[in-house]
């Protein structure tokens, strides 16, 4: 049998799509380091279906028509490029490998310019939607070699979500690394989202509310602005019950996990000198959970307040939501926006918020919003200065201050509805304190400063306590 596209690693994502792309009408050869686990595959679920299996990577090669086209579904890291060295010694000029794990996306920025030296392809494919997606319809990110492109489309589309009008959420990103850092700011939002919704439902519980009525507070949100896939499961999540009767979710340790991709967005974000501040507290608030045996200690050491909000409060925690899930939004397309400039990607705002629309973890009714905003102007800075979400945060404003400020007063920690705020407090203000920042740094340091009366490319120094010199800053930095 000659194969489309060969797959490596049979975990649960590459199983299911390989048996995605062998329902939409290809033949794909598999390959698993351990023989056991892909005759197991063969005997069980692709029982039937036009794939088969091959014992070596010489093996699987062999069977692929050209140009090959061979999609690595492994873990991240050395394996990666363990599996790449060995690759290069099998295939031929045009070939194209297809990294679609959750790559750093400085690595396929380099792996791409190692396998065009030595005449073949690189993709770095984000791949979205976990293993339904896999299986029925992932949202796919693709970068790397773009004469790649026109080889991998057909199966990637065929393969992808659909919006209601057909449009598939796969398209090419950008160049080397684009794909893969397309991925890694969903995965980053993705942390927000989930932390906005964690702290409504902590509020929400404070008011008294019960489980049932918490569901049925998600569900009624899920049918407007905040329609998405995270508000839907957590409507769910709150109505199921455990095998005595009670709350599953609160039998669950309050410790979350995280594998990596948050905390990569923050220091790329840090790297480029922009303010992702609401999905570095998202990480943050996981790294706080999972110190539950201080907490514990802690709770029985650290006073604080003892109330509790007022049950009145439910609209206003949705409009809280609401508003920093924009935020989050924003400081996500920043960086992106940051991103494309620093590496010349050339990103299409409006497309990349499309591909996100269906089979994704974030997808949701706000990403068409996105995308009409940026079809509304495609050079837009900031999507707080499109008219649409000015709008929607201005209606939403009253109502997120007075849930911050009631979390305060309440003793719950809001770190995303309060870092958002105050975020959106400073983006907004024309003046903020940070002349006296220049000043401090200019006394300690004479790292120098510019003047509101004078253009921005001249810089000062003071002698602040008139023994000091007419220097600038050398070495040291604060």
């Amino acid at each position: 049998m000659t194969a489309d596209i060969g797959l490596i690693g049979l975990a649960v994502m590459g199983q299911n799509l390989a048996l995605n792309m062998a329902d939409h009408g290809f033949t794909v050869a598999v390959y698993n380091r351990t023989a056991s686990v892909t005759d197991d595959y063969l005997a069980g679920a692709a029982r039937g279906a036009t794939i088969t299996g091959s014992h070596s990577l010489e093996e699987l090669v062999g069977m692929l028509r050209p140009p090959r086209r061979v999609m690595l579904m492994i873990q991240a890291g050395a394996a990666v490029d363990s599996v790449i060295g060995q690759l290069l010694g099998l295939l031929e000029p045009g070939d194209i490998i297809i990294d679609g794990g959750n790559s750093l996306y400085t690595d396929t920025i380099r792996r791409t310019r190692r396998l065009e030296e030595a005449g073949l392809e690189f993709v770095g494919a984000g791949i979205s939607g976990g293993e339904e997606g896999a299986r029925h319809g992932p949202s796919i990110m693709p970068g790397g070699s773009p004469q790649a492109w026109p080889s991998i489309q057909e199966i990637f589309q065929s393969i992808a979500a659909k919006v209601d009008d057909g449009t598939p959420c796969c398209d090419w990103v950008g160049p080397d690394g684009a794909g893969h850092y397309v991925k890694m700011i969903h995965n980053g939002i993705e942390y927000g989202d989930m932390q906005v919704i964690a702290e409504a439902y902590h509020l929400l519980a404070a008011t008294g509310m019960s489980h049932a009525e918490m569901s049925a507070t998600f569900r009624h949100w899920g049918t407007g602005v905040l329609d998405s896939f995270l508000i839907d499961i957590t409507a769910d999540i709150l109505a199921t019950r455990d095998e005595d009767g009670s709350p599953l979710v609160e039998h669950i340790l309050d410790a979350a996990g995280q594998k990596g991709t948050g905390k990569w967005t923050v220091m790329a974000a840090m790297e480029l000198g922009q303010p992702v501040t609401l999905v570095a507290e998202a990480v943050f608030a996981r790294m706080v959970s999972a110190l539950k045996d201080e907490r514990a200690e802690a709770a029985g050491v650290l006073g604080g307040p003892s109330g509790r909000p007022a049950a009145d409060l439910v609209e206003a925690i949705g409009d809280a939501l609401y508003a920093s899930k924009i935020v989050s939004y924003a400081q996500g397309f920043m960086l992106m926006r940051a991103a494309a400039g620093e590496h010349g990607w050339g990103l299409d705002y409006g497309r990349i918020a499309s591909l996100w629309r269906e089979g994704c973890i974030i997808r949701a009714r706000f990403l068409d919003d996105i995308s009409a905003a940026f079809r509304r102007r495609a050079d837009l800075d900031n999507l707080l200065l499109d008219p649409f979400f000015a709008d929607a945060i201005g209606g939403a404003q009253a109502g997120w201050r007075r849930v911050v400020a009631a979390a305060v007063e309440a003793g719950i920690p809001v770190p995303a509805y309060s870092s958002a705020l105050a975020f959106y407090d400073s983006y907004r203000s024309e003046r903020l304190p940070a002349n006296l920042i220049q000043a401090q740094r200019d006394y300690f340091g004479a790292h120098t400063y510019q003047r509101v009366d004078r253009p921005r490319d001249q810089h000062f120094h003071t002698d602040w306590t008139g023994h000091g010199g007419d220097v600038t800053a050398g070495s040291h930095q604060a």
